[in-house]
């Protein structure tokens, strides 16, 4: 991966561990990776646990950043949540697992579209 697009991976992910914060989550880790994979940001509010997978994305041309998460990607994060889970003896309620769409808004911010529980 070149740096322009680690940088521009980062600056997304940046952006939505924002939204999480302002939406009152605690972000309880970013970038999580384990030899099976990663996991781009784990947050907690009261009793719910959120695995989110960030994609950004400069345009629309290859497909929103969202339509990227496929099946067999979300069946991955599925066991990575349980390792998780597991390696630091959390609890939770609810588990949910969002997507997150990043896009830059030509003005110097950033479009963050969080779509909650999407599988």
């Amino acid at each position: 991966m070149t740096d322009a697009r680690r940088a521009l991976g980062a600056a997304g992910e940046d952006a939505v561990a924002q939204w999480y914060s302002e939406s009152g989550w605690s972000v309880l880790a970013r970038n999580w990776r384990v030899r099976e994979g990663e996991i781009d940001l784990i947050a907690r509010r009261a009793t719910t646990i959120v695995f989110c997978e960030v994609k950004t994305r400069r345009g629309d041309a290859f497909g929103t950043p969202a339509e990227a998460v496929t099946l067999r990607k979300q069946v991955r994060l599925r066991r990575l949540a349980v390792q998780w889970l597991s390696d630091n003896q959390a609890r939770a309620d609810l588990l949910r697992f969002d997507v997150a769409s990043v896009k830059p808004d030509g003005r110097g911010a950033w479009i963050v579209d969080v779509i909650e529980a999407a599988f």
